[in-house]
């Protein structure tokens, strides 16, 4: 049965370019010593998957353009579709640390996906014998999943749907109905659809316009209630035209220390401190290659508005807040006290319902537009942003899990960059570990190592100036 995409996921169809693939994905490490070493063969693994199709939409559906792009994509269940396409195993070369693991998951992710099939790959990663912190011969499965398809909290689900709690393998119900592939609806059916689609339009307008009205009020006293001074986007070596090549980094912390450090500051969360810890290392890093700008650098960090009835659909529904993050201020503790002011005045405006408005809004763009504004976006020889970096922040599970009976050791998030924006840093939490991870290009984050260790260094000033603080309160 056909399925029509929403604007805000054909969006990333339409940014899609050689340079900038818009898929998600993971990095996560399994130790084998868990699983019985038949069922991780590749036949096994390869029924493990197929088993839980019918439980993931965006298993075997592809997609369809309408004519002149009339209006947005849809998707059909694929006759052609073939499991073996989407599942491959390769070797980690030697030395097998993990400067080659993030080369090898960089060179896969740099490559976009094939618009013509499922949008999807998996990549079984072997050969992982000296990865420091990592048992001797650990695998990783290398996720990749296009935007238009997956979103942080519905890829959270995807992640249920292939773990189990115990080394033991779950049975999975079996589908209610035989799957059955759509016949490619001819392009005058499409148009058709397209036709009856945007004569009524002007209903659902006045439908999410009634909407709007009800929640004015509430918006209208958080702006007034919790009134942020206009801010400036400066332009950094992030700002500018990425290039096709990714680099991938990742550093661990421990979340028990990042849950006392945000005690610091009355109010502050953890996802604050997250915040001060990221604004941190950047800071470092512009400040070492002598291109720290005077204004804060504007972090973009999306906000899940996914409904419980939403939770299984495909595609997306997120919208997003704005802020400085504190990169021109010095102290860590003072960073983090800027950073949570900004960030509860951000949470007054989503609670009074207006971080729905831009996804709202935004199926009323019409397609061919926003095709264009797409394809425009691409190739703007000085590409401007409305922010300098994307920060993402995705909880995961407290305990450990396991798939085909290994246990995960640790997940690496990794996201697409755009042109005029090529710092993504996807953060996860898993088992009692903060993983703050980085996707860039090597024209912009040339070191991904020095990077890292800045990272390492906000989070070490952060805790040092938290105990400093906190032992003169005492």
């Amino acid at each position: 049965m056909l399925q029509q995409l929403s604007a805000q996921d054909a969006s990333f169809l339409f940014m899609e370019s050689s340079a900038t693939p818009m898929h998600v994905g993971s990095l996560a490490i399994y130790d084998p010593s868990t699983a019985d070493p038949e069922v991780l063969s590749e036949e096994h693994y390869r029924r493990f998957q197929e088993e839980r199709l019918h439980l993931w939409a965006a298993s075997r559906r592809r997609l369809v353009s309408v004519p002149f792009n009339a209006d947005y994509p849809y998707w059909i269940e694929d006759e052609d579709f073939e499991l073996d396409y989407h599942l491959r195993r390769i070797g980690l070369p030697r030395p097998g640390d993990w400067a080659e693991l993030l080369k090898m998951a960089a060179r896969i992710f740099e490559r976009p996906l094939d618009l013509s099939k499922p949008l999807w790959e998996f990549y079984i990663i072997e050969g992982l014998d000296h990865l420091e912190g990592i048992p001797k011969g650990s695998f990783a499965v290398l996720s990749k999943t296009h935007h238009a398809a997956v979103d942080g909290a519905s890829g959270m689900h995807l992640v249920e749907l292939l773990h189990d709690l115990t080394p033991e393998i779950e049975p999975v119900p079996a589908p209610d109905e035989e799957w059955q592939p759509d016949t490619e609806p001819p392009g005058a059916e499409l148009l058709y659809r397209a036709w009856t689609n945007n004569f009524a339009t002007p209903f659902k307008f006045l439908r999410v316009w009634a909407d709007t009205t009800r929640s004015l009020p509430r918006m209208t006293e958080a702006l007034t209630s919790n009134a942020q001074q206009p801010f400036a986007v400066p332009r950094t070596r992030f700002n500018g035209r990425v290039s096709a090549h990714r680099v991938i980094g990742a550093r661990h912390f421990d979340l028990d220390t990042v849950r006392k450090l945000r005690k610091a500051v009355d109010g502050a969360t953890v996802n604050d401190a997250v915040l001060a810890i990221c604004a941190g290392g950047i800071r470092a890093y512009l400040q070492a290659k002598n291109e720290l700008p005077r204004d804060s650098i504007v972090a973009m960090a999306p906000i899940n508005v996914r409904t419980d009835a939403e939770r299984d659909t495909l595609g997306n529904r997120v919208s997003a807040m704005f802020l400085p993050i504190g990169t021109e201020i010095e102290d860590p503790l003072e960073r983090l006290r800027a950073i949570r002011e900004r960030t509860a005045a951000n949470k007054s405006m989503t609670e009074a319902g207006g971080s729905r408005l831009a996804t709202d809004y935004a199926q009323f763009v019409p397609a061919f537009t926003a095709a264009l504004a797409g394809r425009m976006a691409t190739q703007m020889p000085d590409p401007q942003s409305a922010f300098n970096v994307s920060i993402t922040n995705v909880p995961g599970p407290a305990v450990p899990l396991y798939s085909m009976g290994a246990k995960m050791v640790t997940s690496i998030g990794i996201g697409p960059i755009t042109q005029g924006m090529g710092l993504i840093m996807p953060i996860s939490s898993y088992c009692g570990q903060l993983v703050v991870a980085f996707t860039s290009c090597t024209r912009m984050i040339p070191d991904p190592e020095h990077f890292g260790a800045c990272l390492d260094d906000a989070f070490q000033a952060l805790r040092d100036a938290a105990s400093s603080s906190q032992g003169e309160q005492q």
